[in-house]
């Protein structure tokens, strides 16, 4: 405990005590940065950030999946934040960004930014950075705002591991942790690490917290320690990323290939073949027996049959995407998402031969036809919460449960 310098808070309260935020505190961060205001955990290194797209950067700052964790027999908690919101001109705003507590690994509570607890957890304070983007241009303007203090109280008087959840949209540097018992890091769990990559839906989309994430949901029932790289938009088989993923300690690896690939219509057939090769030979540099799990997209009508690209529409007063393709350029190398399922089977299948600890998934085993009926997909390209959790739930049952896994 001492080395986390651990000192009284400059409230002045007795018993309180401030603890450094860094990474012996930080899980499911493969870098933390200090900044002005206090760190910020990234999930690229800053070797990987170099060679990224500047949007790249600002999404590997949005710490889906990202959680503090040490132990305490603290009845309260504080964490001083200062958040960076992305809101676009025309469009609804976004949901607060909650943060979540588990308490010995079981949900304790919800809050945002100056919310104080509770399920509801709406912000009662104007606090954070926003950053307002407008959706024809591109534009942008950031509006600084202060920061904020995220609290947890009414904790039992024990010896507990605390786990705090950080929201997977927005960016937020974590300043100051306060509580009113001295902590430590949690003891490793000694659990698996698994290590997904993925595309928005990965990343959160929609889900209605940091652990109502898919990813989140499946590690939870599997008992897995998570290493989210989803990066929303932003799944295009780039090699900074898999060089990360392969010089990154994992037990179990996923990956989830296609959407963005069609939606952003980056390439066509040819070079798709030849990207995922190269991907997955770089992971098996760093991990050559690691069971390797690659995953097909979801059922997504708007891209089933229609390349890309796609494009936000605001037409009814919401955001809805739409497929610009046409569908009879599939046949001369556009990629459709029943192209590149086809295209990862053959691919997985032919290098499985030599290659036992490589498996494929079909993505509409998580989230089909079926599925899209019972939860559609309310923009027309990411699940909603409960989508999340049918994904989630599939997810577990269809990958946890196989020689993947094993």
């Amino acid at each position: 405990m001492d080395d986390l310098a651990q000192n009284a808070s400059p409230d002045g309260i007795p018993g309180r005590f401030t603890t450094p935020v860094g990474p012996q505190l930080l899980r499911g961060a493969l870098e933390v940065e200090r900044t002005d205001h206090g760190v910020l955990p990234y999930r690229l290194p800053a070797w990987a950030r170099r060679q990224a797209p500047a949007e790249l950067t600002e999404v590997v700052a949005q710490p889906a999946g990202v959680r503090l964790a040490f132990r305490t027999r603290a009845t309260a908690v504080e964490l001083d934040v200062l958040a960076t919101t992305t809101v676009y001109r025309g469009a609804p705003q976004p949901p607060d960004a909650v943060y979540e507590l588990l308490v010995d690994g079981r949900p304790a509570g919800r809050a945002v930014a100056d919310g104080g607890n509770g399920p509801a957890g709406r912000a009662v304070a104007d606090g954070g950075n926003v950053r307002t983007v407008d959706l024809t241009t591109w534009a942008e303007v950031l509006t600084p705002g202060l920061p904020g203090t995220v609290r947890f109280t009414g904790l039992a008087d024990t010896a507990k591991d605390i786990e705090i959840w950080l929201p997977y949209r927005g960016i937020h540097e974590l300043i100051a942790l306060r509580t009113d018992a001295p902590v430590e890091p949690a003891p490793d769990p000694g659990r698996r690490v698994w290590l997904h990559h993925g595309s928005s839906i990965s990343h959160g989309s929609n889900a209605d917290g940091p652990t109502g994430t898919w990813p989140a949901l499946a590690a939870a029932r599997a008992g897995v320690e998570l290493v989210n790289l989803g990066f929303s938009g932003n799944a295009l088989l780039d090699p900074f990323t898999a060089r990360t993923m392969r010089d990154t300690p994992a037990d179990l690896i996923s990956v989830k290939i296609g959407i963005n690939l069609v939606n952003h219509d980056v390439m066509r057939l040819r070079a798709f073949t030849s990207a995922v090769h190269g991907f997955l030979d770089t992971l098996r540099e760093g991990h050559p027996t690691t069971p390797v799990l690659v995953v097909s997209p979801l059922h997504c009508p708007i891209h089933e049959d229609t390349p890309g690209p796609a494009a936000a529409d605001l037409g009814d007063g919401r955001l809805r995407f739409r497929a610009l393709g046409d569908p009879a350029e599939a046949a001369h190398g556009r990629l459709t998402l029943r192209v590149v399922r086809d295209e990862l089977a053959r691919i997985t299948a032919a290098r499985a031969a030599d290659d036992p600890h490589l498996h494929h998934l079909d993505g509409r085993a998580l989230y089909g036809e079926a599925d899209f009926a019972e939860f559609p997909l309310p923009d027309d390209l990411h699940p909603d919460a409960a989508g999340h959790r049918r994904i989630g739930e599939n997810f577990a049952a269809h990958a946890f449960g196989s020689a993947w896994a094993r």
